[in-house]
């Protein structure tokens, strides 16, 4: 036998003790807050330049934050006896894997959409700033973080106050002190019997829950069918608005609520909805318009429009006066200029028409000239629009004249037009990474499996009741879905690890387990980032509530994930907890017996026999 420690303290100082304990969670969530100061700092000297400091803070608070709970739900199942330093190793042992692993996952998936996989500059930009952000966030976890841990756990072995860092004094002492030092020292004493009866972490509110209650209901044998028709209802909803996926190209959802622009698009859906945009049709090259082939060619391009057209004017005119439109080409421009555009109904074309000066004595030539088209549409403006865009810009590329057709939302119609499929692209590119991790035996093939499966599930929940809350596919919601496979990871991984990595007992006992350790700072850290998204939602802007929208989506599609659907899929599901158990092994382990004593001082002897 080897005594390991044997220190006999007066009962006072084991009261101490124990309150400096309780005292832990504070310190260490006050490191937390400022660790998040001091990153929001640097964030914003990141995004400075670019101007997405806002939208990128709002985006990828959440990866801090469930670093930041899970280490301290790590530290608190320490024993305050240990010494600072196994305590933190315990900790760094606990965690950073699972934390490497999800930022991994994260700057996978923002450097892909951050590569030339992506035809949006403004997700390229936003991506290559947030992969930045996370690196120095995980740098933060390593570094600064870590320091505020082994600042509390000095603290805690030299007795001092969690909050005001001052020596806790003893109940006979704190009792002459005045009301206002007792109630900045007051703590709550509790005798030994009523200490050494509570379940370790039971003090904690969320803790004493899922311990308790919810670990309990969540794998009952009669909640786990609802739980099951609850996610049929989620994918067969979530499928129902995939299917009514839209392209988002109204220029007024990037704008603020009550402007201009809104009242302008209103009024026009309202009253001319029946008519496309103004298309403008810019020959960009001479043409030889006197020949008769090519006005037919043109003609017919503009066939079916409602035209203001330079050329049709100009041959109805020719034809007025008895002319033949087919001349030579200093006829031809010789009337257009001097005939032409000099009649005060005609003189607006002027504006149109590009001459180009050639050698003295001889008439100019068009260098370009612009056409204005209006297509008369139907309820299905945008698909008409964008066949209408589809079928203009392959005629010019076969086209014996030189032409090109724009309008302000084309920009829209292109730089969306791929966007659905960027997101799903960048889901499966992160699934076989995780395959391509657990190949090199980082990770466990299963929960790489379930991971990814779960990846894609949160995703295509997202994006399906995005779609059905009104938020269609445009720039900000691209991002919310590419940022939303890191935020999934995070919330689900660390439970799947902690559910893989035990052996020896039931899967419903390891599913509680799970949540009790890792279900807790999921829980924890999607209600802050829920608080931390309202305000965004009451900004009045389009562009906002659909980050606001898309955000709460991705941290309610998680939960469900988290808190509800893995722990019940895995209590009948693989991985197996009896994969590991040989009975040959048994005979080749050495059995070591820890005996814990526990004396008026509460502080732990341990005995240990090999």
């Amino acid at each position: 036998m080897k005594w390991v420690r044997n220190e006999n303290k007066n009962k006072n100082v084991g009261y101490l003790k124990h309150e400096t304990m309780r005292q832990c969670g504070r310190e260490a969530e006050t490191g937390e807050r400022l660790t998040s100061a001091v990153y929001r700092c640097s964030k914003s000297g990141i995004g400075s330049d670019t101007g997405d400091e806002h939208v990128i803070e709002v985006c990828m608070t959440g990866h801090g934050l469930f670093g930041s709970f899970e280490m301290l739900s790590s530290w608190r199942r320490t024993r305050e006896d240990q010494h600072v330093k196994e305590r933190v190793a315990s900790v760094f042992e606990d965690v950073m894997l699972r934390f490497s692993g999800s930022t991994m996952i994260h700057l996978m998936t923002l450097g892909l959409a951050a590569s030339p996989l992506t035809n949006m500059e403004a997700v390229r930009l936003f991506c290559g700033t947030a992969a930045l952000t996370i690196s120095i966030s995980y740098v933060y976890m390593l570094s600064f973080y870590s320091s505020c841990l082994v600042f509390t756990g000095y603290l805690e072995t030299r007795y001092r106050h969690g909050c005001f860092c001052r020596r806790v004094p003893k109940q006979d002492r704190l009792d002459s002190k005045p009301a206002w030092y007792r109630c900045l020292m007051y703590t709550r004493y509790q005798d030994e019997m009523q200490s050494s009866n509570l379940p370790q972490g039971d003090s904690h509110l969320l803790l004493g829950c899922v311990h308790r209650c919810y670990g309990d209901w969540i794998t009952n044998t009669y909640v786990k069918p609802f739980v099951v028709l609850l996610y049929l209802v989620y994918i067969s909803f979530a499928l129902m608005g995939f299917l009514q996926v839209t392209q988002g190209s109204d220029p007024s959802a990037l704008v603020a609520m009550d402007t201009a622009t809104v009242l302008y698009t209103r009024a026009q859906q309202r009253y001319f909805s029946s008519y496309s945009p103004v298309i403008g049709f810019y020959i960009y090259e001479s043409a030889p318009y006197w020949n008769v082939s090519v006005q037919q060619d043109l003609l017919e391009y503009a066939k079916g429009f409602q035209r203001i057209s330079w050329l049709e004017s100009y041959l109805n005119y020719l034809l007025d006066r008895n002319e033949s439109t087919n001349q030579l080409r200093e006829n031809f421009t010789h009337t257009l200029r001097h005939s032409f555009l000099r009649e005060p109904q005609f003189a607006h074309f002027e504006d149109d028409i590009i001459f180009a000066e050639r050698s003295q004595g001889e008439e100019p030539d068009v260098a370009a000239s612009r056409i204005f088209l209006v297509a008369k549409t139907t309820e299905n403006k945008r698909e008409e629009m964008s066949v209408l865009l589809d079928t203009l810009r392959r005629l010019s590329l076969t086209s014996r004249v030189r032409f090109l057709i724009f309008n302000p939302s084309f920009v829209y119609l292109d730089r969306y037009a791929t966007a659905v499929s960027s997101p799903l692209r960048h889901s499966l590119l992160a699934v076989l990474f995780l395959l391509g991790l657990s190949s090199m035996a980082f990770v466990e093939p299963l929960v790489s499996v379930w991971l990814g499966l779960t990846l894609l599930s949160v995703q295509f929940g997202v994006l399906g009741f995005m779609t059905l809350w009104g938020v269609e596919m445009d720039c900000m919601s691209v991002l919310c879905l590419i940022s939303a496979l890191g935020h999934s990871t995070d919330c689900s991984g660390p439970l799947l690890c902690g559910f893989a990595s035990g052996r020896g007992e039931s899967r419903t006992r390891w599913v509680r387990l799970a949540l009790e350790r890792h279900g807790v700072p999921s829980l924890q850290t999607l209600v802050c980032y829920s608080a931390a998204l309202g305000p965004v939602g009451c900004v009045r802007s389009n562009l906002t509530s659909t980050l606001f929208r898309c955000l709460i989506l991705t941290a309610g599609c998680s939960a469900l994930h988290t808190l509800a659907f893995l722990p019940t899929l895995l209590t009948f599901l693989p991985p197996s907890k009896s994969g590991d158990h040989r009975p040959g092994k048994d005979c080749q382990r050495q059995e070591v017996e820890c005996v814990e004593m526990n004396d008026s001082t509460r502080v732990v002897d341990q005995i240990t026999t090999v």
